[in-house]
């Protein structure tokens, strides 16, 4: 999958890797000490939030959206006690 930037793709592509390695070389071995890859994540991270800058996404909007969504989702999963 590719970034929300595509000039952050790369970016993504070199975190997913790393945290993969770590997830399977350090977590699963008992050591949850997730620094290794937190150079890579922070210049990850910088650049998606200027892409959503660049596309001026609002990340309140995509919570707001989220939330929305998830109560929704919430109320079509509830039992409708008015019926008798």
């Amino acid at each position: 999958m590719n970034s929300l930037g595509d000039d952050c793709t790369e970016l993504k592509k070199q975190y997913d890797a790393c945290f993969n390695s770590w997830f399977s070389e350090h977590f699963l071995k008992g050591r949850n000490d997730d620094s290794l890859c937190a150079p890579i994540f922070k210049i990850y991270q910088d650049c998606v939030k200027r892409a959503m800058r660049e596309q001026k996404i609002e990340l309140r909007e995509v919570d707001s959206e989220i939330n929305t969504s998830e109560h929704q989702q919430e109320q079509q999963q509830k039992p409708d006690n008015t019926k008798s």
